[in-house]
């Protein structure tokens, strides 16, 4: 599983010009589900988020969101599985199918929710437009295999 973090001052995704999800002060997540991935990388991306230290306190990356208060959008992006090393157009063959994707996609903003934290999501399978303002700028990649955390 892969999924890019950002730390944002605010966030939210439209459908067809609806907003449908939006949070202040948090982190918007961007997640794709590889093929192969389970609900054990799932369980590990949400304990790796809801643990990070990525709010400034009495140093620039201290707090948790729990200590900040913040919340998360979570947003499907099946496009991080995507590969450009042959051609001009992305493969996306690593990418989950999207039953799957989206059981484990649902699973990561139910833990987080599960944890305390307020949690917004997109629309899986729709195309979203997503607006944020990135503080610091902050941006981190998260990915998982086998229930673990890599490097």
């Amino acid at each position: 599983m892969r999924t890019v973090l950002q730390r944002v001052s605010r966030a939210a995704v439209r459908v067809d010009g609806e907003e449908v999800g939006a949070i202040e002060t948090g982190v918007l997540l961007l997640v794709g589900v590889e093929r192969g991935d389970t609900e054990a990388d799932a369980d590990a991306t949400v304990r790796k988020i809801a643990g990070l230290r990525v709010f400034p306190g009495r140093t620039p990356m201290d707090r948790t969101l729990a200590e900040v208060g913040g919340g998360c959008l979570v947003v499907s992006q099946f496009t991080l599985l995507g590969t450009v090393k042959k051609g001009n157009r992305p493969g996306f063959d690593k990418a989950a199918e999207p039953a799957l994707a989206e059981r484990l996609y649902e699973r990561v903003a139910a833990g987080l929710a599960a944890t305390g934290l307020p949690v917004a999501t997109g629309v899986f399978g729709a195309s979203m437009q997503v607006e944020l303002v990135n503080e610091g700028p902050v941006t981190l990649r998260i990915e998982t295999q086998d229930g673990r955390i890599l490097p």
